[in-house]
This record gives C-alpha cells, structure tokens and sequence, in this order.
C-alpha cells in the first residue's frame, strides 16, 4: 500500500458547515486514509491510496460538494531538449503526474507551462520529474530578457565555436576523399592520420550528441541525439574496425560532416529561434528601467521593480510613464499608441488614468501608481502573449503524435536496411552506409518546430498591431471562420450616443420635455438615458430628483416626478401601459428610417412627445465590414433597436443580415442558432456587456481600447477600437495557418522522402547530415517571413 498526502486549495467555504461537509465527502472516498479539511485556511488535507484514488478523484468530489479547487500554473525552463521527441518525452511525462490538468512543452521557447490543481503539486516535484526524463529543468521567475537574451548568446557562442573547431578539423577529411577517388595516396589519406582528426570531432566536438542521447534513454525515451550518436558511431567505429583489419576503406569523413553539418544547422536554428521572440522583447523593451518617485519630499530615481502602490511618481516631458496610476497633479498631452493605435495624443488632467510605457508628451505631472509590476496593463498584454506563444494550436496534435514514436520507428528502418543488404545482398558496406544515411537523414525538429515558430511569430505579430490572442487555439479557429457577428453599440458605432430630435405632443414645451425626460433618466445607467442628461445639462436646464425609479430591461424606464407617472422608452413600453400612440407614427418611421433611436416620452397616460437620439458610426466600420465581406465572410448586425433604425444603420454599413430588437440576454442564444446551422461564427463586441455571446461563439473578440478592455473576456482582445482590426486578425489567422502548413507539408515531405531515398542508397551520408541539418532552419526561416506581415 502506498500512502500519499496532498493538500488541496478549497474555494467557497463560508463556514463550518462547509468545512464538515467537504471533510465528510472527502472521508467517505475509498481509498482516502484520512481528511482534515481547515477553514482558516481554505485547505483541505488528505492521506490516500495511490491505488485506489487519484487527485482528480478529490478534486471531482469537492466539486460535487459545492465548492471549487482552483487551478495554479508554472512555467519551466527546460534544458537539453534537441528535438520535437525530447518535447513530447517531457510533456507526456509532466502531463502523466497526479494533479496536473494540463502540460504543454514549447520546443522553440525551451519552455514547459503546466497547469495543475492549486496546492496538489510542489515545484521541486516538478523540477524533478523533468530532471528524471533526463533533462534540466528551472522554475521561471519573474521574466528577465536581458538573462534570455545573454543565455541565447551564450548558446550561439558555444555552437559557433564547437562549429568552427569541428570545421578546422573536418575539412582535411573531407579533401582526404577526393584524393582517395583520384588514387592519391598521401598524409590525408593515411588511415591513422585521419583516426586523429576524427576522434576530437566524434567525442570532443560530438560529445552533446552523446551527452543528450544517454539523458533520453536514461529518462526512457529517444531523441534526434540517439539518432546522430548511433549514425555517426557506427560510421567512426567501422572505419576503425577496417583499420585494424587492414582494409583501405574509411567513412571517418562522413562521421565528421555529419557532426559539422549538424552544428552548422544547430547555430541557424538557435539564432532564428531567437528572432520569433522578438514581438515579446520590443514589447519589454516599452518599459522604462527607473521611476522618479517622491520620498520624504525629495524626488529620486528608483528601479521599476521597487515602485510600489501608492507611491508618487513624478514624469516629465518626453519621458515614459513607468507604470499605471492616477494623477494627482498636474496637466498634460499623452501618447498612447502603443496601446490603443491612436496616433493623437490624449489629453489628460487630475484625476485621469496614466497607463505605464505611454509617452508623456508635453507637461510635467505628477501621479499615485495604483498598478505595478505584473498587474500593469502592459504586463498583462506581455503574459497574454507568452501565454499565446507557449500554447498549442490542434493543428500541432498529429505532429506530437508521430514525434513520440518517430525515433524507434527510424532506428527499425536503419536495423532493416543494414540487415536486408547485408544478409540478402551480402552488401556489409553499402548495407551500414544506408543505414547510417537513415539515421542521418530522419530529422524529428522540423516537425516539432512546424507549429510553434509560426505560432509564435503569427501572435508576436498581432500584439505589435494591437490585437491579443489568448492561445494557439484561437489563432487557428479565426481561420476557420465563415461568419461574424457585430454588436451595434461601441463596435460598429462610436458608442457616444448624441440627442439629434425633439419633438414635443398635447402644448408641451421642449425644454420642459428635455428636463423632465433628463431627471427620470439621470438614474439609468442606459447610455441613451445618458445621452439626454448631458444635452440637458449643457442647456443648463435644473435637473432634480425622481421620486421613484424603475428600468425595464428591453423597454425602457418607469418613474414617478411631481406625483405623475412619466414612462420613457419604446413602442412595447407604451402599447403594455395602453397608451395612445398613433398620432406619433408618422414621426417615429421618419427618425427611424434615418437610423436613429426615437425615444417615446409619456405623462400619465398620454404620449407628451419623442426625442431621437443616434450613435455616429465608425470612421472604419463600412471600410472594414466591406472587406468582410470581400473575405467571403457572412456579415450580421445585432442590436436591440426597432428593425427601421436597425435596417437604416445595416444599409449604412453594408449589413444585409440584421438581427434586430434582440434583449441583450438574448445575444448568446441567438449566435448559437447560428452555429446550429453549421457555421463557424466569431462575436464581435465590447467585452463586457456582449460576455455570453463572446463565449457561445467559436471565436470571441472584445474590441475596445486602453485600460478599458476586458483582457479575459474573449477569445481575442482588440486593444484598438478600429473595426479594420478585425479585418488585420482574420487575415494574420489565414496568413499563420498557411505557413504552419507549409511547414508540416515540408516536415512530413521531407522526411517521407528522404527516409526510403536513404534506405535504398541514393543518399550519401554527409548529403543526409547536411540535409537533416538545414530542414529544421529552413521551416524556421519560412515562420520568420510572418514578420513583414502589415
């Protein structure tokens, strides 16, 4: 029996009573020893059979008792990882442990994110489960790119080196062969002198090969490491072996270029890697280094990471905003293009948010930071983007597939060849040579690289131009789009609605009008409602308060001013209190008809007049909704205006297809109609008010901008309020889709080429080696052209 203890994270526990009843379900578990559960805390303990329970079982049955564990994260650095088997030998190891939900391993980052059940896991545990499989492996810390950056030097440093070592080495090999074929017989030819030329590169220059191959079998898996190792092992021992017999026959050049080759391939590799990250490093680089704070009245320059809440920071002309705040002194003109695209720099004054890494641009000021180090918007935009690059798209899953299994299948294929020439066609050297070439050849990394350095570049490239994709995923589904639905209200339009009409019935006046419809809707929260209380308030009217005040959702408002009931919203508010309207009919298809809002105002139980209000559209909205368009898309409008106002602001825009008079508790139901006809259906909408039908959708983007969009809300955040982003994301999606496959096109061609090629005896080694060498740079290089993606 093998007991295990865990202690778990429960969320929701108010009192006792919750504490004993998750203890009891807990108890009540075959195979659990003992359950303590601890209120104070928010923790529950328990001893169990690994046998006979596992955490998920827990965890399952907190769950049924009402109550949640709440999921943690981490990511690794991973050291030692060569190929796509060494990533899919870590991942399958670290998704395999108790407790984890979900293990993704990035080959071009080198990095691990696994997410687990909070509390259920301990780091050194899963530092050791990877140093277990044979590799090294690191919590991350708080992200530090000027240490990537060195560590990235210093790997690029070491393969130049050990290249050019291995070259000056390998090429009086390489001369040696041709003079071998001339019938030239001199120094370079003599077979100890060329023993002494190889051995350095074979165990020296070639011991990472040897070094990486021990590690993976030692961890129980193989990667492109066993490959080369047993390839090019093979090659140098025979040619010892013919030595000593003395047969004047060697293959020590071919084990040398291999080597070569592979490390020349290895150094492009690393330096391309290191250019897929470079969205996150300009990201970082948007930061400043210090802050100039203010303490015990003098101002003084500080490190970034030592600015805490509350302190006050002191900017002046030209300088950037270290991080997000409030200010408290002070006026002054901000460029904030870095985040929303808008190249107009924003007015600001006491009071006003400040966002860190904007520029300020003219006056000096003062302001307390309410948000520092990784809860600063920039921070967050940083982690959703990391989170992006290290996720997987679905895409990647028939490539890890084939990666767990691509190493023993190939070392079947090189035992075959040898044995089938060499016990069939008695062919000894022709038999190892092919086998050999097999080895060589078959190169695990460009599957493994396919996905991920396209990922990576495609999501680096949407953060530069102001859109956020939340994973991998995400990236993929916006490619498999084939209709979108927009919100009216803050995406199509501007969302600042304006009064445009007032019409007054039955000898009211119109500024009485406008001031008693004002004061019933100065408790709304509506933006229309908002509308009228600001035109009242710039016509300085005196605005008082309602006596009692109702909203009636999809409808409008109910009040009670000077003892007379005033009703203000639509047809359906008035014809359920049955009120008159006919005399207004002629007026309201007019308003409507011109895209506006007509706004039913009523004394009692009699109409006393209308006003219209309109929400101008966005410069971009009929640009980018013609692009759609012209995409192949399928276009839709929902709103909860009347079907006349609606129609008149589709025709606008170009909409055809317009959901109107639609309860916003009613949008998500109404974007699953449409995936129940078989359609891939992205929402576009605010990322707040629209958050039902953002997640109903298969792709969700909340468009807004600044500090005011809702990062966890969607699928795809827009930090830009321009439609044309829309127009950008969807086209990056197609673009990053196209080039992930190419690359898997590439990978599997490649290698189902190349593998029977080298089996049958058309490849020479070196021209394997060098063919395995540069297929993982060349699909490294092809994501690189998603760069000059505009």
């Amino acid at each position: 029996m093998s007991a295990q203890k865990v202690t778990l994270d429960v969320l929701g526990m108010t009192c006792a009573a919750c504490s004993a009843r998750v203890e009891k379900a807990l108890s009540k578990i075959d195979g659990v020893i003992n359950a303590s559960v601890n209120l104070l805390q928010q923790k529950a303990s328990v001893e169990y059979e690994s046998e006979k329970v596992n955490i998920e079982d827990l965890v399952k049955t907190i769950e049924k008792t009402g109550y949640q564990v709440p999921m943690d994260q981490r990511v690794l650095l991973i050291e030692g990882m060569t190929c796509a088997a060494c990533s899919s030998r870590v991942e399958k190891v670290l998704s395999r442990m108790d407790g984890v939900i979900k293990a993704s391993v990035n080959l071009s980052t080198n990095k691990a994110l696994v997410q687990f059940y909070s509390g259920s896991l301990e780091d050194e545990a899963l530092v050791k489960a990877v140093e277990k499989a044979g590799y090294g492996a690191q919590i991350e810390q708080e992200r530090d790119i000027d240490r990537e950056k060195k560590l990235r030097e210093k790997e690029i440093k070491s393969l130049k080196t050990s290249f050019i070592i291995s070259l000056i080495f390998t090429i009086p090999l390489f001369s040696a062969m041709f003079f071998h074929m001339a019938g030239i017989h001199n120094i370079l030819t003599n077979g100890y002198f060329q023993l002494l030329l190889a051995t350095p590169v074979q165990f020296i220059i070639g011991s990472r090969f040897y070094k990486g191959a021990y590690k993976s079998l030692r961890g129980g898996g193989a990667n492109m490491d066993v490959l080369v190792a047993m390839g090019t092992s093979a090659a140098y021992f025979y040619s010892i072996y013919n030595l000593l017999v003395g047969v004047n026959e060697y293959y020590f050049e071919a084990s040398a270029v291999i080597i070569t080759l592979i490390l020349l391939g290895k150094t492009f590799e690393a330096i391309a890697k290191g250019r897929t990250s470079e969205a996150i490093k300009k990201l970082m680089g948007l930061q400043p280094k210090t802050a100039r704070v203010i303490k015990d009245g003098l101002e003084m320059d500080i490190p970034i990471e030592e600015v805490q809440i509350g302190d006050i920071i002191v900017v002046r002309p030209g300088e950037k905003i270290p991080v997000d705040g409030v200010i408290t002194e002070g006026n002054s003109s901000i460029d904030e293009s870095m985040i929303t695209g808008e190249s107009i720099p924003v007015d600001k004054t006491i009071g006003h948010e400040v966002i860190g890494a904007t520029i300020n641009k003219f006056g000096s000021f003062k302001f307390k930071a309410t948000k520092v180090g990784k809860d600063t918007v920039l921070s967050q935009i940083v982690k959703l983007v990391e989170e992006a690059q290290g996720s997987k798209a679905p895409v990647q899953r028939l490539a890890d597939k084939i990666s767990g299994v691509f190493v023993p299948v190939v070392i079947v294929i090189a035992l075959a060849t040898f044995f089938i020439y060499y016990l069939v066609f008695r062919e000894f050297n022709t038999g190892l040579i092919n086998a050999v070439a097999v080895l060589v050849i078959a190169c695990p990394c460009a599957l493994g690289l396919a996905t991920p350095t396209a990922i990576m570049v495609g999501t680096g490239k949407g953060a530069e131009n102001g859109i956020l994709f939340k994973s991998g995923e995400h990236l993929e589904r916006a490619h498999e789009m084939d209709t979108i639905v927009f919100d009216k209200t803050g995406t199509i339009t501007k969302g600042e609605p304006e009064v445009t009409d007032i019409i007054p019935y039955n000898s009211m006046e119109e500024k009485e009008l406008l001031r008693i419809t004002a004061i019933v809707e100065k408790t709304s929260e509506h933006p229309l409602g908002q509308a009228i209380v600001k035109k009242a308030e710039n016509d300085k009217l005196n605005l008082t308060e309602p006596e009692e005040f109702e909203a009636i959702p999809g409808k409008g408002i109910k009040a009670i001013f000077e003892g007379k009931i005033v009703r203000v919203g639509n047809r359906r508010l008035m014809e359920e209190a049955n009120i008159d309207i006919e005399s207004t009919e002629k007026d309201l298809t007019r308003l409507e008809e011109e895209g506006k809002t007509a706004m039913l105002v009523a004394l009692d139980e009699r109409v006393a007049g209308i006003i219209a209000v309109a929400d101008s559209i966005k410069d971009s909205s009929k640009a980018a909704i013609e692009k759609l368009i012209q995409m192949g898309l399928d276009v839709y409008m929902i709103t909860g205006d009347n079907k006349r106002t609606a129609n008149a602001i589709g025709k606008q825009v170009g909409i055809k297809n317009v959901l109107a008079e639609v309860l916003p508790e009613n949008k998500a139901e109404v974007v699953e109609s449409i995936k129940a006809k078989g359609k891939k259906v992205g929402m576009v909408g605010d990322g707040i008010n629209d958050a039902p039908a953002l997640v109903a959708a298969d792709v969700g983007f909340a468009i807004g901008t600044g500090t005011d969009v809702a990062i966890e809300a969607a699928d795809v955040t827009l930090m830009r309020g321009d439609l044309m982003s829309i127009v950008t994301a969807i086209r990056l999606s197609h673009k990053t889709m196209r080039t992930i496959k190419q690359n898997l096109f590439w990978a599997f061609f490649y290698n189902s080429i190349g593998i029977p090629f080298a089996a049958l005896g058309f490849l020479n080694p070196m021209i394997a080696g060098a063919a395995m060498a540069f297929s993982s740079v060349s699909v490294v290089t092809n994501s690189l052209r998603l760069r000059k993606f505009k």
